[in-house]
């Protein structure tokens, strides 16, 4: 039997989708750290244990990379929030729904997950032809938002004065943000998320 053969089980295989994989890890670590701009792949392979031009062997550019590297971010960030919000009882009420949300999120972006960080980070930053390849399921994610919003209008839970559309804006703005400024030496991730579950909840609730 042939061991080597590139059909997923031989050894070769293997090691080529782990290598590849270290280098997508080591990619969203030196983005989460370093943004967009001061990312370079040499960066990049030191981190991961190959040489620069090994890089290559996997990702035709940087620009491939790292594009790749926010599409798995965006996409367990989405799923992280949506696995959260499925685990509450049916009868959870629309606030309770939206802490929730902002409690997952904040989780991945902060202490779970590099790539998200890497989406957090540095979606601002990117040329357009990357936001571009993003923007189906950047737009799956704030759908996921924007329903939420609507349920707690729907119910009572949201003021009327508030524009729904601005309030997400400002509200997942704020939880984007949170990595550039937060150092778990001066603040526990519990205490962040607690305050900003309290912001979210007094700020967007009705009396």
């Amino acid at each position: 039997m042939n061991t080597t053969s590139s059909n997923g089980t031989g050894t070769p295989a293997v090691k080529a989708a782990a290598t590849r994989d270290r280098i997508l890890a080591a990619a969203a670590r030196t983005l989460s750290l370093k943004g967009y701009s001061a990312t370079r792949l040499s960066d990049i392979a030191e981190r991961a244990g190959v040489r620069p031009p090994a890089v290559y062997y996997y990702f035709s550019s940087r620009e491939e990379l790292i594009a790749e590297v926010m599409a798995v971010g965006q996409l367990r960030l989405r799923e992280h929030v949506e696995t959260a919000l499925a685990a509450l009882p049916d009868d959870t009420p629309p606030m309770d729904r939206i802490c929730a949300a902002v409690e997952a999120h904040l989780q991945v972006e902060l202490h779970l997950s590099d790539f998200a960080t890497a989406v957090s980070r540095n979606s601002g930053q990117l040329p357009e032809d990357i936001r571009a390849r993003l923007r189906a399921d950047s737009g799956a994610y704030f759908d996921l938002w924007r329903d939420l919003l609507a349920r707690a209008r729907a119910a009572g839970a949201i003021r009327n004065d508030i524009d729904l559309r601005a309030a997400r804006m400002l509200v997942m703005g704020a939880l984007n943000w949170t990595p550039e400024w937060w150092n778990p030496r001066q603040g526990s991730l519990t205490g962040v998320i607690r305050t900003a579950q309290s912001l979210v909840r007094h700020g967007l609730g009705a009396p």
